[in-house]
């Protein structure tokens, strides 16, 4: 599957019409609904194969943002072999009361992923929580960057976001 046909398939299986208020607040007429290219296993399989060019060479483990970043962490790390961890928003108060689950992060260089990022508000919480955990932070790679802020709010905390899609793109492509 070539990249436009990606990007073909995600826009046409998840964009949506109507009002939404997103995760940053804000209210948009239009919607990536993540979890109808989630939920299609051929889909999140082309997904996957996309993003490992998007790794850096020395990435050792895969770090999915709860709760949409965690099944695209884990078809990529089907499709590299690469462990992943499993990241909370915060630790739950029982059982090993970790950030983090699944792969060990401390001191190694790890790559944040996650679904649709627009303000990046959520990305930058979870990399400070993972950096206090002792995790060597070295990009957040997205399916979907709602060219909202997200970049810059990530170069802000030292992070390169890198996006398989933006929102122009994926419209471009979708005819809107």
């Amino acid at each position: 599957m070539t990249h436009h046909e990606l990007s073909k398939a995600i826009f046409e299986v998840s964009h949506l019409t109507g009002t939404f208020t997103l995760r940053s607040g804000k209210v948009s007429n239009e919607y990536f609904d993540k979890y109808l290219f989630e939920s299609r296993p051929t889909l999140l399989a082309a997904i996957a194969e996309h993003l490992k060019a998007l790794l850096p060479d020395n990435v050792e483990v895969l770090a999915g943002l709860e709760m949409g970043g965690i099944p695209i962490a884990t078809a990529l790390s089907l499709a590299t072999g690469l462990p992943a961890a499993f990241v909370r928003k915060s630790a739950k108060g029982y059982g090993t009361n970790k950030v983090s689950e699944g792969a060990e992060i401390i001191g190694r260089p790890i790559v944040i992923v996650e679904d649709v990022i627009t303000s990046g508000g959520q990305v930058v919480l979870s990399a400070k929580d993972l950096r206090d955990a002792g995790a060597n932070i070295l990009c957040c790679v997205c399916v979907i960057d709602r060219e909202q802020g997200g970049r810059e709010a990530l170069a802000e905390v030292g992070i390169e976001m890198r996006a398989l899609c933006t929102m122009s793109e994926l419209k471009a492509v979708g005819g809107k």
